[in-house]
């Protein structure tokens, strides 16, 4: 058993005091836990998972089940590490994150074996968590957290935000995300803060179960709060009392639609699987894109280039991450801190996101900031929503794409002609897409890489030919 494991000393003083109070719903609203039926299931867990070695990586695949918190604790117990896993991914990435991570087992619906060549060998402390994140390759590599970062992460999200055990959080992002994990199973586990269950993902389920379960706490996407405002016939949400939006920006014209339709702010998070929470907009009232508010308790930020702007930053907190598995990394990630790719520049109320350094669009050596041609199609009329990208180019390197969805009447050539009214002639795209809704990933996020790939250069005539 591990000693000292502050997520597990969290945990001791959590279930004494909460016992028989409900932990864990269902969208319907019966009762599928008790804290003391998870500390039950703990238990019983642990003997389940004495076949594998103290500090080996055991993979949970489970979805949104209730028990979530249970296995977590007995591998925490065991001093496993887990490795949460998504259910949306393909085969071969699950198996290539296996191999990577030198996992010994996975948890699905059984407990489950596997021969990757023994355990890791930790070179320091071994974690008690791997996050699972593609960086900017596709490749699959893993963040190392000890339990006093996710409890420090847990602990910053609670405080920033005003989320207690008073609270009912609704949980339709993946637990086994970063998001997921740190605004629903690590505030339960620490600091008795119950949850909903939800595993339809249905925009229109869970308007209703939002309604149906009374929940007041809803951590979301971009995607669930835009769908919500093109509904009719909504339903009350009398306890509702929080929204929270992250994993991707959120459009300005959605916040001022939503607030207007059930009278509610949506607050932005911005954050990082390699550290967590970076900033809050508690206010929620800003009319900038891409803003995100002021650091988090705990959190503090350092302008890298403050001559420069914008700029990326360098994150510190206690939430921080030890470094990436199998390899390091520690220019980016460890000792403390951590620095996004993204590019941010301080505004009057605090921080805007501008874009990321691997967006940038290099065409013909000219430079193309997507964000700055996305707010430029974004000033059209009807357009309710625009992503830029890069593909490649056989004549330019890189050529600028985009995807809008705009109202009835909008066309591609109206949309080129605004652009080349006010653009230069290297950030005019060189196609726009007009889409129903904007592909997203299993995460919610839009990836422009995934864009670049669905939407591909058609191959260029030489003008010999």
């Amino acid at each position: 058993m591990k000693s000292g494991d502050p997520l597990l000393m969290a945990w001791s003083e959590t279930f004494p005091q909460k016992g028989d109070a409900s932990a864990i719903f269902a969208t319907d609203g019966k009762i599928l836990r008790t804290f003391r039926e998870v500390e039950e299931s703990a238990r019983e867990f642990q003997a389940t998972i004495d076949i594998f070695p103290d500090h080996s990586v055991v993979a949970l695949q489970l979805g949104n089940h209730e028990d979530w918190p249970s296995i977590l604790i007995a591998a925490l117990r065991k001093g496993l590490v887990v490795l949460p896993l998504e259910q949306s991914i393909s085969d071969q990435q699950r198996d290539a994150a296996l191999k990577i991570c030198q996992a010994s087992g996975i948890v699905e619906t059984t407990v489950r074996k596997i021969d990757n060549g023994g355990s890791p060998h930790w070179d320091r402390e071994p974690p008690s968590l791997l996050k699972l994140t593609s960086g900017t390759t596709a490749a699959p590599r893993a963040i190392r957290f000890r339990s006093e970062q996710l409890l420090a992460d847990c602990n910053q999200i609670c405080e920033t935000m005003g989320i207690n055990d008073t609270n009912l959080n609704f949980g339709v992002i993946p637990i086994s995300h970063s998001y997921g994990f740190s605004n629903l199973l690590t505030p339960l586990i620490a600091r008795g803060v119950p949850m909903v269950l939800s595993r339809d993902r249905t925009p229109r389920a869970v308007l209703v179960d939002l309604a149906r379960t009374n929940a007041t706490v809803f951590p979301g996407t971009p995607v669930f709060y835009q769908a919500f405002c093109e509904m009719e016939d909504i339903p009350r949400l009398p306890k509702l009392r929080l929204c929270i939006s992250a994993g991707a920006p959120l459009q300005v014209a959605v916040a001022k639609k939503f607030r207007e339709k059930f009278k509610l702010p949506i607050h932005s998070f911005y954050g990082a699987s390699e550290c967590g929470g970076i900033c809050y907009d508690r206010e929620a009232t800003n009319e900038i894109e891409g803003f995100v508010g002021q650091p988090m308790k705990g959190v503090d930020l350092e302008v890298i280039n403050p001559t420069a702007s914008p700029s990326q930053v360098r994150v510190r907190s206690a939430a921080v991450g030890d470094g990436y598995f199998p390899e390091p990394g520690e220019e980016k990630l460890g000792r403390g801190f951590f620095v996004p790719d993204d590019l941010l520049t301080q505004a009057e109320h605090g921080f805007q996101i501008v874009g990321r350094i691997s967006d940038v669009i290099n065409v013909a050596g000219k430079k193309v900031n997507p964000a700055e041609v996305e707010a430029h199609l974004l000033r059209f009329r009807g357009v309710r929503q625009a992503v830029v990208f890069g593909r490649a180019s056989p004549l330019r390197n890189e050529e600028v794409a985009a995807c809008v969805v705009a109202v009835p009447g909008v066309t591609e050539a109206d949309l080129l002609q605004f652009c080349r009214s006010e653009l230069s002639g290297w950030q005019v795209p060189k196609r726009i897409f007009i889409l129903d809704a904007i592909p997203v990933n299993e995460r919610d996020k839009i990836s422009r890489r995934d864009l670049a790939r669905r939407f591909p250069t058609v191959k260029e005539r030489s003008p010999l030919r």
